[in-house]
């Protein structure tokens, strides 16, 4: 068993020898995919489907990587990486390159294998979708999930219609029924519908399985022509049903152990007409079995307990079983070498003249046990009677036409009806069928005497002109060819005779007797008159099919002639390679299936056909390039539809150009011994032949002549080769003589070098024990001065020290003597402030004190009169009020001085953070002092004479204001006495108003030169270290010049109230 691990590769061989699976196994070869990682990964494989041919095969594993498998050629190739997981596969579309893939996001899309590229997204599932079932024409598809399913056209891959179902009732299988266009829809209930593809009309309904063998279906089959369904679940009972009759006919029991059915597949085969025999039955042990239905034998098996199989695929043609096993690798299998055993040729043919008519029976007497062995028949009933199928010899038929019987009891028109209907014989009767057809009399002495001959001297070097890679093959050509040419002398000079035999040395290279004897009557039959005008090709065959391409496609035929393409072009390339370079090999198979079957002249009629059918691409080309390409490789061709067109070539030609009328008909070889073959002009191949075996003696001749040169060129590079031989055994020697002298010397002056590098290392060895000495001298001498200069610095910086700290402590002592002198100053000036403060508050508190005893004076002498005169309330009244809003007035004045006696004690605090200031900036500016202190000095006498004047300007005011002070007093006297006293009022008033304003009019003069005298002072000490003197004197003179006219212009109110 061959093993490959797809790793990373993209694309490459499948198998690297030719497999050849064992037959108890039958594995070709075990597909593993794993990752090239440092640990690496397995990657499961999780579906697989085949293509409508069978050769190909689809697989996708759990990473969404799809690869397509082609076992025909040997390659796989990754078409697609969709990264999810896959759940379902259908490569069978009407468009060959394409397939369906059903994802884990619940869609299915469409790719191409040969682009590579997305076709199309189909969605509309809400769930898992589990089945892909495809129409047999390919352009339909259903897609079904649990819930619904849903028909897909693939043309437009648009949905067509949706299967709706309750939710109770789950779906579990929904596909087309094959070669038909019924749709088959299967439940979880066991309901069983068959619809109309077309109309969606339900055409019938599957009764219910009896209640003794009730089984929940799970899995279902169906055989190829449509008339059987295999239906089965978790039980070891198969139900099969005739969809024909619409019943369940049998029931197959499996062996004990199988407790439960996971997958059901009928196996093709090619023989049975659709109505497959063989039903593979996966069961859950891992194990799959292949059961004949009707005899209900076990006929094969494949997977174990230890490497079971999770699910699987047939071919369509049934010859390769693909099978995902439970560890995630893929195994592909081969049915022919697993059925070897139970093929062999079929019993002869008989017919059934009589059938008993069916009876209904129950289901007890369905059930069959399947058994290795022979076939356990269904126990006898007691109240029916043995069925029995009665054989009899047919005795009509008649005895015409016996040239059509075999002796082997094969008849050729059975065979050739069979070939029609089915286009092709089954492959495991293919070789038995051909022998008889060719009725090959298998002469095993004649061909032993040819073979006996050896190999034929024209075919000792045809591996040059023909390598094949096979050793056997090669051989296995070798004799053939070599049997052909001494059975007939032409075939050892014919050059096309490797391109005839090598398609029939292929099949039966494990035969070649029988090789040999089919290469020897398809060259006796048809290819008789090929060799009339040899070495040229045979211009008559070609002559023919050039007459029947004219009758019935004249325009291809003109079209030909018009490039100058001659039949030697397009009929002789197929003819001298039997059409094996432009078909495959099931194309070519099928195709001489039928040549075998018919007469000669259908091979030249196939040449025919074959270019009628590519009619559309030849008339394309326009190069005769073109022409050898097409003739030499192969073609996108329908192989049937060719054959189809040879029958139809074989029955519309006339039969005047007919070939087989001018071919005999088919002739077998003789037993004993092989006929004479002389259809050839015996004088060409006989003058060639003399010609060849004189250059043949020529040649002996020469070849004997080079020989002896050779030998005596031999003789010479002997001797020469013995001389050159001594002359480098003595070379050696004397080298190895020079060397050891050249040896010595060099010793010798190493040794003088040596002692001259000793003396010189001495001389070194003492200077440098001087130099050390004078160094360490050197070294002590710096160290001692080192310490020495340390010493004086350390020295120079204690005196440096205490010079800093003196230095320090007579600057503090400096500072503290400042502080204290400053500070008696500080306190006397305060002193001397607060008493001339308190001596203007003496003076404030003694007006005050006048004042308010002449008011209480006047106000006596004023309400005196008031009190006698009562009829004067009213205007008493009023002038009360008028009075009390000038108290009111009174009271706001006072609430004026209590703000200026707030603004004085905020004027305080901004002082004492002043003196605050002033004493962080007096080391600063110390230097300034003395000139500040002088210009205050000055500034402060200045203000001495400017209070002296206006204490001057205050006394001549007083002085002023005694005059008015008389007068009025006088007045309000004679107003008493001479008026009635609320005449006087309103004077006395006015006097008393006059009287209250002036006091307080030098109060307030008193609080202004006290409020001037505290800001000079603040200003003075706050702009003593801020601003230059010059600007601090500016300053000051502003301010008091305007404080002075403020006095000036309060101190104007008395006079014009007096006068």
């Amino acid at each position: 068993m061959q093993s490959i691990n797809l790793g990373n590769k993209e694309s490459g061989k499948i198998w690297h020898r030719k497999p050849s699976p064992a037959t108890r196994d039958g594995i070709i070869v075990n597909i593993i995919h794993n990752t090239s990682d440092y640990l690496p990964k397995v990657l499961r494989f999780l579906n697989v489907a085949f293509d409508s041919s069978g050769d190909s095969l689809i697989a996708g594993d759990h990473q969404g990587n799809i690869y397509v498998l082609d076992l025909y050629g040997n390659r796989f190739n990754l078409v697609q990486r969709t990264s999810q997981p896959c759940t379902a596969l259908a490569f069978n579309l009407h468009r060959k390159s394409e397939f369906l893939v059903a994802l884990a996001d619940y869609s299915i899309k469409c790719f191409d294998t040969v682009t590579k590229q997305l076709v199309s997204w189909m969605r509309g599932h809400a769930s898992s979708v589990f089945s892909v079932s495809v129409h047999a024409s390919g352009r339909y598809a259903i897609t079904a999930s649990s819930e619904t399913a849903q028909l897909w056209d693939l043309d437009t891959f648009q949905r067509k219609r949706k299967l709706n179902i309750l939710q109770s009732v789950g779906i579990q299988k929904v596909f087309f029924l094959p070669l038909t266009n019924t749709i088959l829809s299967c439940f979880k209930d066991n309901s069983i519908f068959a619809w109309e593809c077309d109309t969606l009309v339900c055409k019938y309904q599957l009764p219910a399985p009896p209640e003794s063998s009730s089984i929940l279906y799970k899995v279902f089959a169906v055989t190829r022509d449509g008339q059987i369904l295999a239906a089965g679940g978790k039980s070891n009972h198969l139900h099969l049903w005739c969809l024909e009759a619409k019943q369940l006919f049998r029931i197959i029991q499996m062996p004990t152990k199988v407790r439960a059915i996971r997958h059901l597949e009928f196996l093709p085969d090619s023989f049975d007409a659709g109505s497959n025999q063989v039903l593979g039955v996966l069961c859950q042990d891992g194990i799959m079995r292949f059961v004949n239905i009707q005899t209900c034998k076990l006929l094969f098996e494949i997977g174990s307990l230890d490497e079971g199989i999770s699910s699987s695929a047939i071919s369509p043609h049934g010859r390769y079983i693909a099978s995902i096993m439970e560890n995630g690798s893929l195994n592909i299998y081969s049915v022919q070498t697993l059925t070897k055993e139970i093929n062999k040729p079929p019993p002869p043919l008989v017919k059934v003249i009589e059938d008993l008519p069916k009876r209904k029976v129950n289901s007890g007497d369905l059930k069959m046990k399947v058994t290795s062995g022979r076939v356990q028949r269904p126990a006898k009933s007691r109240e029916s009677k043995i069925q029995a199928r009665i054989l009899k010899q047919d005795l009509t038929g008649n005895f015409e036409n016996k040239e059509n019987e075999f002796s082997d009891g094969l008849n050729k028109k059975r065979l050739q009806i069979l070939l029609k209907g089915y286009g092709e014989y089954p492959t495991k009767y293919r070789m038995f069928i051909w022998r008889s057809l060719l009725q090959l009399p298998e002469n095993h002495t004649a061909f032993s005497n040819l073979i006996d001959k050896g190999i034929h001297v024209a075919f000792l070097n045809l591996q040059k002109k023909y390598p094949i890679k096979s050793r056997k093959l090669l051989r296995v050509l070798q004799r053939t060819l070599s049997a052909l040419a001494h059975w007939s002398t032409i075939f050892s000079d014919t050059p096309y005779l490797p391109l005839l035999a090598f398609p029939f040395v292929k099949l039966f290279q494990n035969n070649q007797l029988i090789c040999f004897e089919v290469v020897a009557t398809l060259i006796i039959n048809w290819c008789q008159h090929w060799f009339e005008y040899f070495p040229n090709p045979p211009i008559n065959i070609l002559s023919m099919i050039e007459n029947v391409l004219a009758f019935h496609d004249k325009e291809l035929l003109q079209h030909f002639i018009n490039h100058d393409i001659t039949s030697q072009l397009y009929a002789w390339p197929l003819l001298e390679t039997v059409f094996s370079e432009v078909l495959t090999r099931e194309e070519w198979l099928k195709l001489f299936d039928n040549v075998f079957s018919n007469h000669p002249s259908f091979l030249l009629m196939t040449v025919v056909a074959y270019n009628i059918c590519s009619r559309a691409p030849l008339l394309n080309c326009n190069l005769k390039d073109d022409f050898e390409y097409f003739f030499h490789h192969r073609n996108n061709l329908d192989i049937s539809a060719v054959i189809r067109e040879v029958y139809r070539l074989m029955d519309t030609t006339p039969t005047d150009i007919h070939p087989d009328s001018m071919l005999d008909v088919f002739v077998a070889l003789t037993k004993g011994q092989y006929p004479v073959f002389n259809q050839y002009p015996k004088f060409i191949v006989d003058c060639q032949t003399q010609e060849r075996e004189r250059i043949r003696d020529d040649e002996l001749d020469y070849l004997k002549e080079r020989q002896a040169v050779e030998d005596m060129q031999a003789e010479v590079d002997q001797q020469r080769v013995e001389d050159e031989a001594w002359y480098q055994k003595q070379e050696p020697l004397r080298k190895a003589e020079e060397t050891r002298r050249e040896t010595l010397l060099q010793e010798e002056e190493m040794m003088i070098q040596q002692r001259q590098k000793l003396a010189a290392v001495k001389r070194e060895l003492k200077v440098k024990e001087v130099h050390l000495q004078d160094a360490a001298r050197r070294r002590l001498l710096q160290l001692q001065q080192e310490q020495r200069e340390m010493e004086l610095r350390r020295l120079d910086d204690e005196i440096e020290r205490k010079v800093r700290m003196r230095g320090r402590e007579i600057a503090a002592k400096d500072l503290e003597m400042r502080h204290l002198e400053l500070e008696p100053q500080k306190r006397l000036h305060e002193k001397n402030l607060t008493r001339n403060q308190e001596a203007i508050a003496k003076e404030m508190r003694e007006d005050a004190d006048a004042n308010k005893r002449k008011v209480d004076l006047e106000e006596h002498m004023f309400h005196r009169p008031i009190g006698t005169d009562q009829t004067q309330n009213q205007k008493t009244q009023k002038l009360i009020e008028e009075n009390l809003a000038k108290a009111e007035q009174a009271c706001l004045n006072t609430d004026w001085r209590i703000q200026a006696l707030h603004k004085q004690r905020c004027d305080d605090l901004h002082r004492n953070e002043c003196y605050q200031e002033v004493a962080k900036l007096l080391r600063k500016n110390r230097k300034k002092e003395m000139e500040v202190l002088n210009a205050v000095m000055e500034e402060e006498a200045k203000k001495w004479e400017e209070a002296e004047e206006q204490d001057f300007h205050l006394k001549s005011e007083k002085k002023a204001a005694a005059p008015s002070d008389a007068s009025r007093r006088w007045f309000l006297e004679n107003e008493i006495h001479a008026q009635h006293p609320y005449h006087k009022v309103p004077r006395c008033q006015d006097e008393w108003v006059a009287s209250s304003c002036l006091p307080r009019t030098s109060q307030l003069k008193d609080i202004s030169e006290m409020e001037s005298l505290t800001q000079i002072s603040l200003n003075q000490r706050k702009t003593r270290w801020d601003t230059m003197e010059w600007d601090l004197t500016e300053r000051v003179r502003n301010l008091r010049q305007r404080l002075a006219t403020q006095a000036r212009n309060r101190c104007q109110t008395p006079h014009l109230l007096a006068t």
